[in-house]
């Protein structure tokens, strides 16, 4: 009697359930299945940075262009480096010569300055700060001619470009001093004609006197003889000079005027 009694509502609930399965296939409506197999989905990963990972981004980036701005100045420095290398060594090939050897050169030119440093150890203040480089000038011009004369212009180009007013009055010093050097000479020159015509005429008067050939002893009449053929050479070239220009200046007269002819017929 338990166990019927226990059986019903197994039973009952049963019949419910299909009831509500069928009730719910029912209303639900049947999906056709296709023969084929369905495609798998493809699967899309969005990445989604943290904020940590954008903070190291922006600092890379960052350090990044630092480091670029660094490495370009850093290349332009070491580019105009090497251009004023390329400039001073085209500069000093420019200023040396080729004609002349700048290694026992510059040794003598260093030794007659140390020398004149040496002689005007002892001097007065003034001696010795202008024997030393008057040594130098002076040595420098007589060992090293042509290199001294390339550095003095090059000296003079900066200073015309840079101190204008200070190479005018360089000029005008430079100009005194070439006009008293040529009188200096100059008053040399008519000192020693002086005195040497002095000592002929002397000669001259001994010679007359005494009847001696003392110009033929002293060697003084080949001396003669030699100046007056260099002046007579001088002379002679001067006409030549001249009257080749004269010739010339006639010939392009003669064919401006051929050449009127020409154009008038």
């Amino acid at each position: 009697m338990f166990r019927a009694s226990f059986r019903l509502p197994k039973r009952a609930l049963l019949a419910t359930s299909v009831a509500a399965t069928d009730v719910v296939l029912h209303d639900a409506p049947r999906e056709k299945l296709s023969i084929y197999p369905t495609p798998t989905p493809d699967i899309l990963l969005v990445e989604t940075p943290s904020v940590l990972e954008k903070h190291i981004g922006v600092a890379r980036r960052r350090v990044t262009e630092a480091y670029r701005d660094t490495h370009s100045q850093v290349q332009g420095v070491i580019s105009r480096w090497i251009g004023v290398e390329h400039a001073i060594e085209n500069r000093v090939k420019s200023i040396v010569s080729p004609n002349e050897s700048i290694t026992p050169g510059i040794l003598y030119v260093g030794v007659a300055t140390l020398s004149g440093s040496i002689i005007a150890r002892n001097r007065i203040l003034a001696t010795r700060l202008l024997l030393p480089p008057t040594f130098l000038l002076i040595s420098a011009n007589y060992f090293l001619p042509e290199t001294t004369a390339n550095l003095s212009s090059y000296l003079g180009s900066l200073e015309e470009k840079y101190f204008p007013t200070m190479a005018q009055k360089h000029d005008v010093a430079n100009a005194h001093t070439r006009m008293t050097w040529e009188r200096i000479k100059d008053a040399t020159q008519n000192g020693r004609e002086w005195v040497t015509h002095g000592a002929v005429s002397a000669v001259e008067r001994v010679q007359v006197a005494t009847g001696l050939k003392l110009k033929e002893t002293l060697g003084w009449a080949q001396a003669e003889t030699q100046l007056a053929k260099r002046n007579f050479s001088v002379v002679e070239k001067v006409v030549e000079e001249q009257v080749h220009d004269k010739v010339v200046a006639l010939e392009e007269k003669t064919e401006k005027k051929i050449e009127q002819v020409k154009r008038l017929v």
